[in-house]
């Protein structure tokens, strides 16, 4: 298990926002990797909050598993299996800094396109034919396998469907549940479920699961617009400086 108290001083704010995004907060967790990889190799942080991932998608998909657009799923599952082999590919042929790099340049991008949907709203496209979302789905599966971080391609395709609330939120939870089942194998192969890894991640699961229920009643109570507005500010941050270390 990694004793590095470092590490743990930024561990534990990171899952407690992966929880919170998983009870309601949503694009809050988006911060945990790159929190995590500036006390860690990137690859490594990424295989220890996978199993955390695993458990949390659980209560998400029980509780919507009646409300769920399976031709969504069709199309967009695929292509998210193939990302995901990208992704693999990357990370297994480049450079643990290059892998860095990349994660800030995604925190980066992910923090802008955030900041400018509170302030803009989601745009508003006709929905495309479903080969389209096969290409989301590759994006999504990619920027998930390298920083958990697939929501945006996925969003941008599924959202313009106007799906009804609990349709959205149940095809959302199972189409990530499945990514991050599929995401295992992947990890197997670059040898990251070492037992110190999955007892780091054991660790952290117990406040990632308060955090989760935490999560679901704050939701319903709290105005987080603000406390978005810094998020993303802080995750724009983080990227610029995980860039900088990855390519310096």
């Amino acid at each position: 298990m990694i004793d590095d108290p470092f590490f743990y001083a930024l561990a534990v704010p990171a899952v407690v926002m992966l929880g919170l995004a998983k009870g309601g907060f949503s694009g809050m967790g988006a911060l945990s990797l790159p929190m995590l990889a500036m006390a860690i190799d990137p690859v490594r942080a990424v295989a220890i909050l996978l199993p955390i991932l695993i458990v949390q998608d659980v209560v998400g998909i029980w509780a919507f598993r009646r409300t769920i657009d399976w031709r969504v799923i069709g199309w967009m599952l695929p292509g998210a299996g193939i990302g995901i082999l990208l992704g693999y590919g990357f990370a297994s042929a480049v450079q643990p800094s290059a892998v860095l790099a990349v994660i800030g340049g995604i925190s980066v991008a992910f923090g802008l396109w955030r900041l400018w949907t509170e302030r803009n709203g989601m745009p508003v496209a006709r929905r495309s034919p479903g080969w389209v979302g096969t290409m989301f789905g590759v994006a999504s599966g990619f920027t998930s396998q390298i920083a958990h971080a697939g929501q945006p391609p996925f969003q941008l395709w599924v959202l313009p469907r106007q799906l009804p609330r609990d349709v959205l939120v149940g095809t959302t939870a199972l189409f990530f549940g499945a990514v991050n089942w599929l995401k295992v194998p992947a990890y197997l192969a670059l040898g990251q479920f070492t037992k110190a890894n999955l007892a780091t991640s054991a660790v952290l699961l117990p406040m990632a699961i308060a955090a989760t229920v935490a999560g679901v009643w704050l939701v319903r109570r709290v105005s987080a617009k603000r406390f978005y507005t810094a998020i993303y500010v802080l995750m724009i941050a983080v990227g610029v400086k995980l860039v900088w270390d990855g390519v310096t």
